[in-house]
């Protein structure tokens, strides 16, 4: 549920928090698993992720040359499949709030020989530190529903838009009804187990959980991508809805 107007409170997972700490708690949960980061992700989806984040890659019409923007990016893999697309004349910048998940980041762009035409900048979704009109695509995957201001970081995401550019929104979202209580089986009893024995932070885990339950669904999302003023917005659900691609352009 959104906060009224006169509301200083948003959510974090399950909880209500001043909408000014956030930021601050969001960055904790990153700081505690960044080192972790990419063997939970491959233990807690199967590997899958990796597919959910190749159809997106898939989608972005990138051509040599052009240039990037990979926005809460943590351990890089988007930003190396955009690094890829547009090569050694492109440019691709990763963004991430959180420094130890943009240094992980970092590493991995450099361990897979990308050592130029990347660059990696600590940056708040909501306030791009980039001019109007400077990128030709935008991503942004599993990092929205963190975002304090949601409709605030489409909006500055639209902005560093070229006319004609794409905003791909890769996101957990609403599953088909008969997926649901096995995939809440599994979201609050296995997840945190998970985060427990492999991590050691059970609490951060539990907290993903509950923030995917509080992002917008596929019609909400897709509703707040249009009144940010982006045009042609459509979504692809993945594996039944756990996972949806949203896209929208700058024309």
């Amino acid at each position: 549920m959104s906060p009224s107007a006169t509301d200083n409170t948003t959510d974090f997972g399950y909880q209500r928090v001043r909408r000014e700490d956030k930021a601050r708690r969001v960055r904790g949960v990153f700081d505690s698993v960044a080192d972790n980061y990419d063997l939970m992700n491959d233990l807690m989806s199967g590997g899958v992720h990796r597919l959910w984040k190749r159809f997106a890659l898939s989608l972005t019409g990138l051509r040599p040359g052009q240039v990037a923007l990979d926005v809460a990016g943590g351990t890089g893999d988007i930003a190396l499949g955009l690094a890829k697309q547009v090569g050694a004349r492109g440019l691709v910048v990763l963004t991430d709030i959180n420094a130890a998940m943009l240094a992980h980041g970092r590493d991995h762009l450099i361990d897979a020989g990308h050592l130029r035409g990347v660059e990696c900048v600590q940056a708040n979704a909501e306030q791009l530190p980039f001019a109007d009109g400077s990128f030709h695509c935008v991503t942004i995957a599993f990092g929205l529903r963190n975002v304090t201001d949601k409709a605030k970081a489409l909006a500055s995401m639209r902005r560093v838009l070229k006319p004609g550019g794409q905003l791909i929104v890769l996101e957990f979202s609403r599953p088909a009804d008969a997926l649901r209580p096995l995939y809440d089986a599994y979201s609050f009893r296995l997840l945190p187990l998970l985060g427990r024995v492999v991590a050691k932070d059970e609490a951060s885990y539990r907290y993903l959980a509950e923030s995917i339950r509080m992002h917008p669904d596929q019609e909400t999302l897709l509703a707040m991508m249009r009144d940010a003023g982006l045009e042609g917005c459509r979504y692809h659900n993945l594996t039944g809805g756990i996972v949806a691609v949203h896209r929208g352009y700058r024309y």
